[in-house]
């Protein structure tokens, strides 16, 4: 491996652990299930719903039965052709910052070897030859704070009220908010909907 990947994809996998690994060998909006939260959590998936309108997304769970439950819950709540399935092999072992192994003794996808990974992705990294909107949207958090959305007074309800027209849910995290709207909106767009002359 010489850099990261550029993944013009939106990446699904189950918890922070494994979004820390997937980070070690890619650039790419890395989402949680939070584990099963993603059954409880109305939010998360109204979110992925939202997301899978824009962009194909990538589901990359452990290759466990927890794993292939929340990729069958997924697969269920997303469009079949805005998914797509990577799978990781299934590794005896156990992850280093664990005490014991997991329920069935396999490694997940915290546990992958970097190659192993950038193998798996790099197919479908930015070769130039397919350049998503997100890569050469300038929207930035700087724009959220000019804008009232985050930082201030009342800015997580201004947040709230914007996600609202966008279909996506309230109660977004500032990033999390900002990655949703490089994806949903051009940086024209966004400024046409916050109704203000674009930064030059």
């Amino acid at each position: 491996m010489t850099e990261r990947l550029k993944i013009p994809y939106p990446i699904i996998v189950e918890g922070a652990y494994d979004r820390q690994r997937l980070q070690t060998v890619a650039e790419a909006q890395i989402l949680t299930t939070d584990g099963f939260g993603v059954f409880n959590k109305t939010e998360k998936a109204q979110l992925f719903r939202k997301l899978a309108e824009k962009t194909p997304i990538l589901v990359l769970t452990d290759s466990d039965g927890a794993g292939k439950l929340i990729r069958s819950h997924l697969s269920s709540i997303l469009p079949p052709d805005r998914v797509i399935h990577l799978y990781v092999p299934r590794i005896a072992g156990k992850e280093k910052r664990k005490k014991a192994p997991s329920a069935e003794g396999v490694l997940g996808v915290e546990g992958m070897e970097a190659e192993l990974l950038y193998n798996l992705l790099s197919p479908y990294a930015d070769s130039n030859a397919v350049i998503m909107r997100t890569s050469e949207n300038r929207l930035s958090k700087t724009d959220l704070y000019l804008d009232g959305l985050t930082g201030g007074e009342g800015s997580a309800a201004r947040r709230d009220a914007l996600a609202v027209r966008l279909g996506l849910p309230a109660g977004m995290t500032p990033n999390a908010f900002l990655a949703a709207l490089r994806v949903l909106c051009t940086y024209e767009e966004y400024c046409a909907l916050v109704g203000r002359a674009q930064n030059v």
